[in-house]
């Protein structure tokens, strides 16, 4: 029986003979949040130092989901699962701020950022908050209900025009944006007979990339449908495959899968229309990947440990899409959520 999952420099981006480079001197940080019952926003470097620690001023302990910490132009949202709000922070000269506080009408497992809205997916529920200069409405201007509605809302994305939403008990749905507000009824995106347990997923322009975990399968949705399927338990072109591809990130070509019960991280090739497994491990993790995000040259990590700890660990991205480990800090929670921030 498969194991469910447990919660799921410089870049080089090579266009044609286009080498683009991240900029110089422009710090990098990684983020996460505690999950404790009072929760923070922990913010490390990229030695792994933690350089920060600021009060969301709500209660963690959500578990399952991906997308839990998201970041936007200096901006990072929280979810505080167990107060039912959203912490804003800004950064500033002197770090990260608190900025304000957004209650939610469901408890919050996932949030992100779109061009002028933040879409916040609750366990039976998704809404939208519009973006106004540097202040988030606190007042929704749409939600729409889930079609399981049953808590098992584990990520939300944003594709083209619409969202795109996992549900762990079977269901991978689109909801339209008007005007970048979230209207109408959650729609059904069919998947392939057999395909179990979707979990995390990535966005980029009109497509969405989507775990179907108990499939070992990673999906690309396009329009509503799934124009692509690759298989991540079959092995290539040898060897063992990886069980149970949880969560995802995405940067240039490549996209990489946490996959929890194998303590692993696959690299595939996606394009518009095309997904191809590139390499069945492309790192090992020392404990359980929970959630997963890249930016140009790093990605970064959050692993569950026993006990209710857990690491963060960053690797190296080189032009290849090779990885390899630069650190790991250890937190003394079971951290939730994961996102790279570039110093503007």
């Amino acid at each position: 029986m498969k194991k469910l999952c447990v919660l799921s420099g410089m870049i080089v981006l090579v266009v044609g003979a286009v080498v683009i480079q991240a900029e110089p001197n422009k710090r990098t940080l990684v983020v996460t949040s505690s999950n404790r019952a009072t929760n923070e926003l922990l913010v490390y470097d990229t030695s792994g130092a933690l350089v920060q620690t600021v009060p969301t001023g709500g209660q963690g302990g959500v578990g399952g989901n991906a997308g839990g910490v998201a970041a936007s132009n200096g901006t990072v949202a929280v979810v505080n699962f167990g107060s039912q709000t959203v912490s804003i922070f800004n950064q500033g000269t002197a770090g990260f701020e608190w900025r304000q506080t957004i209650s939610t009408a469901t408890p919050p497992v996932s949030v992100a950022f779109g061009k002028d809205h933040l879409y916040i997916l609750g366990t039976t529920m998704v809404e939208s908050h519009r973006i106004d200069g540097g202040t988030i409405e606190p007042s929704a201007d749409g939600q729409v209900a889930l079609l399981q509605a049953d808590g098992s809302a584990a990520q939300v994305g944003v594709v083209g025009n619409q969202l795109v939403i996992t549900e762990k008990s079977g269901a991978v749905e689109v909801a339209d944006l008007r005007a970048g507000a979230v209207v109408g009824q959650a729609v059904a995106v069919p998947l392939p007979a057999g395909s179990d347990t979707p979990l995390g997923l990535v966005t980029r322009g009109d497509n969405g990339y989507v775990t179907i975990a108990h499939s070992d399968e990673i999906a690309l949705v396009k329009n509503g449908s799934v124009v692509a399927l690759v298989a991540t338990g079959s092995g290539f072109p040898t060897g063992p495959g990886q069980q149970a591809p949880c969560w995802l990130a995405l940067t240039g070509p490549y996209l990489f899968s946490s996959n929890s019960p194998s303590h692993s991280i696959s690299r595939v090739l996606a394009t518009g229309h095309k997904l191809v497994l590139d390499a069945p491990v492309a790192a090992h993790t020392t404990g359980t990947p929970t959630d997963i995000a890249a930016d140009e040259d790093l990605l970064a990590v959050i692993e569950s440990n026993a006990g209710g700890m857990a690491h963060i660990t960053q690797f190296s991205i080189d032009e290849d899409g090779d990885l390899m480990q630069v650190t790991t800090s250890a937190i003394a929670s079971r951290a939730n959520g994961v996102a790279i921030v570039r110093e503007r």
